[in-house]
């Protein structure tokens, strides 16, 4: 069932990734050939699976590198393969190749979402697939512009009709996303609402909710929430439209649960795998990959509970007093322990030296059967199955939960309950990764400031951030890294190596748009992107 299943999305991303491809010619040909299906023919059911699955590609892969290793969740292994990550950790290079994956993996995709809303639909049928459609662009849309600013939205993905677009206001960007959001909202209650002729969604075609159009409202809420969360520190006219849109959402409902998406994974070959198990567990045949990346010192020694008082140079003192003395218990399921601990090396570091100090090859912590839903960590038919087979998150429910605290803390005249989503925030974390002894580490926690609900409000925010930080490891850190250009929490060093004095604001727009779309991408330089400019994402500047 899920391998037949998984097929029909792959084939279906396949067929529509085709005609989006070859439409720019197919309007140069003379005869036309009949048996050809054309793009305005592809129906949403065969665009939208496929879409999604390869958008949460990019999530899996290239942005749990980009987001883990700048968080200094991971690091290299250096004891085994060197000196990897030397631009990661220096951040001498980044320029408009680096981690270019994201923004050619993710807006090149995002125009499949606009053909949906393109379909006919003079009978309201497509309604379901465009609410889900408008939810996902926004989705995604948000991470493009808190990673790169402006973005082409009001002239894209037009194809051959305009090859080139002009670049959007990050700021308009944001609103009208938000709208999108809003109208997607409104079509889900009016399919609620009458006797309409939209089709369900099915398991089939919707690999993220199979049809519960009330989920994808409720997604749609806490999105909403993301956005204009992210714009807490803004003033002025932004100011006003944010608070505006916050009481908007009295009374709306949020996801209660972890977002998965599973188109139908499974074991079968590569491609059918879990991304995320495939890039950095095992392939379809069992053979290990992903072996250059490691748990960080600096991560290890936070859910160890700072057994050896590490102090590192440059980096204050008092960076781990929170975690001293208080061993996470979820520290065995998001990592494999050595000797009963975690063992990671020092961002920067190589084999000898201070943070990876046995020289030759030594263990080191991998990724824990909490992430990968193995039994155990041998290389066995059981286990490959039931990583492949593990769906994927878009967004966690302690994602969501750390959100609503935030909303709560820092709105508190709009938003109740921080305390309450906090701690459910850390509960879901544990529930996910399947960790016993959440009700005692919370309690424990509670009495640090900066790691559990007490102290100052920036200390709760701080708390609010480290935990999501720690939930987010080979998850979703992407989310930690904007979060942390925002409020600057945690607090997360730099690698040894670094010879910048900050982490990128934002990214270079990558090489594919200076080739493409010369004319009209904005000129950001390597230089702009450690300093708060006018490129800078508005909501940081």
């Amino acid at each position: 069932m899920k391998k037949t299943l998984y097929k029909n999305v792959r084939n279906a991303f396949l067929l529509s990734t085709v005609l989006v491809a070859a439409s720019c010619n197919r309007y140069l040909d003379i005869n036309e050939n009949p048996n050809n299906v054309k793009i305005e023919q592809v129906t949403p059911e065969l665009i939208f699976p496929g879409a999604t699955a390869q958008l949460f590609r990019t999530q899996a892969t290239t942005m749990n590198a980009f987001g883990n290793l700048l968080m200094n969740g991971w690091a290299g292994n250096s004891y085994v393969f060197g000196s990897p990550f030397v631009r990661e950790f220096n951040l001498n290079s980044v320029d408009n190749s680096f981690y270019n994956g994201i923004w050619d993996g993710l807006y090149r995709t995002l125009g499949n979402y606009t053909l949906i809303e393109q379909y006919p639909n003079t009978t309201g049928a497509q309604d379901n697939y465009i609410a889900a459609a408008k939810i996902m662009r926004a989705f995604y849309m948000q991470t493009l512009v808190d990673l790169y600013g402006d973005v082409p939205l009001s002239d894209a993905f037009k194809y051959q009709n305009n090859l080139t677009p002009k670049y959007d206001d990050d700021a308009l960007v944001y609103r009208n996303e938000i709208a999108d959001l809003e109208a997607a909202i409104v079509l889900i209650n009016k399919t609620a609402a009458t006797t309409s002729t939209a089709l369900v969604p099915t398991a089939g075609t919707d690999p993220v909710f199979a049809g519960n159009m009330q989920n994808w409202k409720a997604f749609a809420n806490t999105i909403k929430l993301k956005y204009l969360m992210r714009m807490s520190k803004v003033t002025g006219a932004n100011a006003t439209y944010r608070d505006q849109k916050l009481a908007s959402l009295a009374g709306a409902t949020y996801v209660t649960q972890d977002v998965l998406i599973n188109p139908g994974y499974n074991g079968s070959t590569d491609t059918q795998q879990n991304p995320f198990y495939n890039f950095y567990i095992r392939t379809s045949a069992g053979a290990r990959t992903g072996q250059a990346y490691t748990i960080s010192e600096h991560q290890a020694n936070a859910l160890n509970g700072d057994p050896n008082n590490l102090v590192l140079p440059n980096n204050p003192s008092t960076v781990y007093d929170k975690y001293r003395g208080l061993v996470d218990p979820r520290r065995a399921r998001l990592w494999t322990t050595v000797s009963g601990v975690l063992k990671g090396v020092r961002q920067g570091a190589l084999s000898g030296e201070p943070g990876a100090p046995q020289s030759g090859t030594n263990p080191v912590s991998r990724q824990g059967l909490g992430i990968t839903s193995e039994l155990s960590t041998a290389n066995n038919a059981t286990n490959i199955s039931l990583g492949s087979s593990k769906p994927g998150v878009l967004m966690s429910l302690s994602q969501t939960k750390f959100l609503l605290a935030e909303a709560a803390l820092v709105f508190p005249g709009t938003f109740a309950g921080a305390q309450a989503n906090f701690e459910a925030g850390i509960t879901a974390s544990f529930t996910y990764l399947g960790s016993t002894g959440a009700a005692g580490y919370i309690t424990s926690a509670n009495t640090r400031p900066g790691l559990g609900w007490t102290g100052t409000d920036t200390q709760k925010l701080d708390a609010i951030m480290t935990q999501a930080w720690i939930a987010n490891t080979s998850i979703n850190p992407t989310e930690s890294f904007i979060n942390y250009n925002k409020t600057g929490f945690p607090y997360t060093p730099l690698a040894s190596t670094a010879t910048k004095p900050n982490k990128p604001y934002r990214l270079v727009y990558p090489v594919s748009e200076f080739a493409a779309n010369s004319a009209n991408v904005p000129n950001v330089t390597s230089a702009d992107v450690f300093v708060k400019n006018a490129f800078t994402p508005f909501w940081n500047q």
